[in-house]
């Protein structure tokens, strides 16, 4: 069964996160995802609190902008995640959106290296290992996790876009972010981008977990916010983009994505989404029982 779930857009207000969560607790969701975009609420506290108000859902963070962390305190806190609420913590990790970088001072010369040094000490903390490290940006020495997960913790994911990325995250990550701005196409253009790297790192024995964004709207005024978002967004060119119905509509878009490459497809209302516990409810609701 492909996991279905739904974005809760930074947005809304913190304090907007709980009623949220309990609204999916209640519905069945499957997996809440939340974002860390600047400047709006950071993506460990609203992941900690989302799964302390809930039991069963899934939490997924898609992403933490690296040159924001350290990676020590990057590895410590999601350590800290898997052991309090094993199996449900789901983070990913992206070079960010190089502007808002560049505002906090934290733009780096060469983004992509940055987040393959990122990467690799990551995982590495993650697996228990003790790491000295002298990178060009990351740099440890004999540092250890003193809380390491225990057991299965589903790895680290990277966001990516671009085709450099996007081989990294097959050389270095354990499953791939893409943004709402893939089609099925690009799906199937990403997938092949990834496979490229996990060949050429010698990784291809076990799974990557691809996870993509669908942006949808629903409601009698899905069509018109579908269409503002995109050209508010600039990519109201891209054909197949995003989906505005019912549940038959979204669910068949997101089998479009699915048989395209997609492991797990993720629900991204609008901006403007007028009812966010609503759209939690309908994806649990309405558009999981026809997704396959």
């Amino acid at each position: 069964m492909t996991p279905l779930g739904a974005v809760f857009r930074p947005q809304l207000a913190p304090e907007r996160l709980r009623s949220v969560c309990e609204v999916a607790e209640e519905a069945g969701l499957e997996e809440l995802w939340l974002w860390e975009d600047c400047f709006r609420e950071g993506g460990i506290s609203t992941a900690a609190a989302a799964l302390a108000w809930t039991e069963r859902v899934r939490v997924g963070v898609g992403l933490l902008p690296v040159p924001l962390r350290n990676v020590a305190i990057t590895a410590m806190e999601i350590a800290s995640l898997h052991r309090m609420f094993p199996g449900r913590a789901i983070v990913g990790v992206g070079h960010g959106v190089q502007d808002w970088m560049g505002q906090v001072g934290a733009r780096v010369e060469s983004p992509v290296t940055l987040l393959r040094e990122h990467l690799c000490a990551l995982r590495a903390l993650l697996d228990g290992e003790r790491l000295s490290v002298d990178g060009r940006y990351v740099k440890l020495d004999d540092v250890a996790l003193d809380w390491p997960p225990q057991g299965a913790q589903g790895g680290v994911l990277a966001g990516a876009t671009g085709p450099r990325s996007l081989r990294l995250t097959g050389e270095a990550a354990d499953g791939t972010i893409l943004t709402a701005s893939t089609n099925a196409d690009g799906v199937r253009e990403a997938r092949r981008l990834v496979e490229e790297g996990r060949t050429a790192a010698g990784r291809t024995a076990g799974p990557h977990r691809v996870v993509v964004y669908l942006l949808t709207a629903t409601g009698p005024d899905a069509a018109a916010r579908l269409r503002a978002e995109l050209v508010a967004e600039g990519l109201d060119s891209v054909p197949d983009l995003g989906v505005a119905g019912d549940a038959g509509a979204v669910a068949k878009a997101v089998q479009r994505l699915v048989e395209a490459g997609a492991d797990t497809v993720v629900l991204q209302p609008t901006a403007d989404e007028p009812d966010p516990e609503e759209f939690v409810r309908f994806t649990a609701e309405e558009v999981r029982p026809l997704v396959p």
